[in-house]
């Protein structure tokens, strides 16, 4: 009876667990939208990795009658890394370059949001750049570590 109902339960919270392993890594900011994406646009910089594209979500919702909490994005890349990632898979190239979002929940809290360099790699199949894989995953952690840092 007891494996029964360990069975039961395993299948019950298997859709939870898969739901919360989305690959994305979240950090509290303790600053606003546009302030935790300077911060971190400037200690990108500083490590002379190129900014792609900063692009306000909320300001193009608004511009189309859609109200949406402040939301806002920064593309930015480092080929030194990522071209790595494409030469064991191109279709890697559809997560990078790399993308950090900063958002406002509904409390008014700001997070920093990114995808876990591991999770695209088991996404894309990629099992022979390990050693980029956790380069990309130190340096992520630092850098908005950085922006985030009071």
């Amino acid at each position: 009876m007891l494996r029964l109902f360990v069975f039961v339960i395993a299948i019950a919270i298997s859709p939870l667990a898969l739901a919360a392993n989305n690959g994305l890594i979240s950090k509290k900011s303790p600053y606003s939208v546009s302030k935790t994406l300077d911060r971190l646009e400037a200690v990108l910089k500083k490590k002379g990795i190129t900014i792609a594209l900063r692009w306000s979500h909320s300001e193009h919702a608004k511009n189309v009658g859609i109200p949406l909490r402040d939301t806002g994005l920064l593309i930015f890349g480092n080929p030194k890394l990522g071209s790595h990632m494409f030469t064991s898979n191109q279709t890697a190239g559809i997560d990078f370059p790399l993308k950090a979002l900063a958002w406002e929940d509904k409390n008014g809290t700001v997070w920093l949001t990114y995808n876990d360099p591991a999770y695209i790699a088991r996404r894309h199949n990629i099992t022979n750049r390990k050693e980029i894989v956790k380069k990309m995953t130190a340096a992520l952690n630092n850098f908005t570590n950085a922006a985030i840092a009071k």
